[in-house]
């Protein structure tokens, strides 16, 4: 099934849930990422730092309360291209602070603790704070994971769904959309539940082995790969298959040569709309694959065992569990079964 698919059923799931059943009880307060927050009131305004948040909302029915988003990699969502497309894009990338808290947001919901965190990009909860603007950042991005180890942080522990479905249920409590919240998360549950069983049925052979290929800043320098412990991480475990890549980091760089030397039974790219670093765009990707000279003799790549999915994928959001699904109907084309 497409995400397309996917994500249309999930909205009909939504869009079907009586209203009212579950009001949010004001004034509200959460604990968020070592952050106290509360909110007297549903928000009326929110900008979204992170596609992540921002399709959760759209998946939540709350596209009216969203007046700015930033930071994208793959279009939207096909089943909110027309929504979205009546949303201002602050920007592609990392929006200035200037640029967010002009809108005058009751709220600015967070996918990266790395845009607005202790040492934020964007910047530090506490100017936002400083200024009457609460945060919300995802406890995808700060639940057993520490941000100030290797670039983009180190998890203790591998990366659980929980963490995306309690992100989904605290914004729900905060715009008063708890029965949406709750009809989301029981698809998502099914729809993985579905996907991890797929996966266990493919019988993989032992010693199955994958690597996920995020991006790397210069097309000859070593590549951003995922870690021991991330989203690719999630669905590798799910899949009963082996991450070549023996680093906790979240994104650790690793030479070809030691890739190489793993020799990967399968290798997943990240495809994406950023252009922030030459191998952003997946045919440069693919070309360097081909021609490397190390590269080209790793057996996936002699074989054709190359799979390709959404760089939004590879992170704690719902099209991580799409593109579970994903990965678990195409692997059976490799002739990797027992």
């Amino acid at each position: 099934m497409t995400s397309k698919l996917i994500t249309l059923t999930a909205l009909a799931s939504v869009l079907s849930v009586p209203a009212f059943a579950n009001e949010t009880a004001y004034p509200l307060s959460l604990e968020n990422c070592g952050h106290t927050i509360t909110f007297e009131k549903a928000p009326e305004s929110t900008v979204t730092i992170g596609q992540s948040t921002t399709e959760i909302l759209y998946l939540l029915g709350q596209q009216d309360k969203i007046t700015g988003t930033s930071v994208w990699f793959n279009p939207v969502l096909p089943a909110f291209k027309d929504i979205n497309d009546q949303i201002e894009r602050i920007a592609d990338n990392d929006p200035s602070f200037e640029s967010v808290v002009g809108k005058k947001p009751e709220l600015v919901t967070v996918m990266y603790e790395w845009h607005v965190g202790a040492e934020g990009m964007v910047a530090t909860r506490e100017m936002f704070h400083d200024v009457n603007v609460p945060t919300y950042v995802m406890p995808t991005d700060c639940a057993t994971k520490d941000n100030t180890v290797g670039s983009d942080g180190t998890r203790s522990e591998l990366f659980s769904t929980d963490q995306l479905y309690t992100s989904i249920e605290q914004l729900a409590e905060i715009y008063d959309a708890q029965d949406a919240g709750a009809a989301l998360v029981r698809d998502l549950k099914t729809r993985e539940a579905q996907a991890i069983a797929k996966a266990e049925a493919l019988n993989l052979s032992q010693g199955s082995s994958a690597l996920f290929w995020f991006s790397s800043a210069d097309m000859e320098s070593d590549p951003y790969v995922a870690g021991q412990k991330g989203v690719p991480a999630y669905m590798m475990d799910k899949l009963g298959i082996d991450n070549v890549v023996t680093s906790g980091e979240e994104w650790p760089l690793v030479g070809w040569e030691t890739i190489a030397k793993a020799d990967p039974t399968f290798i997943v790219l990240a495809k994406m709309d950023r252009r922030r670093f030459p191998a952003d765009d997946i045919e440069k990707k693919r070309a360097f694959l081909m021609t490397d000279p190390v590269t080209k003799e790793m057996s996936a790549v002699k074989a054709g065992r190359i799979i390709t999915i959404d760089a939004h994928a590879m992170s704690p959001t719902v099209r991580a569990i799409y593109a579970l699904e994903q990965i678990a109907e195409e692997l059976p084309g490799f002739g990797l079964t027992q």
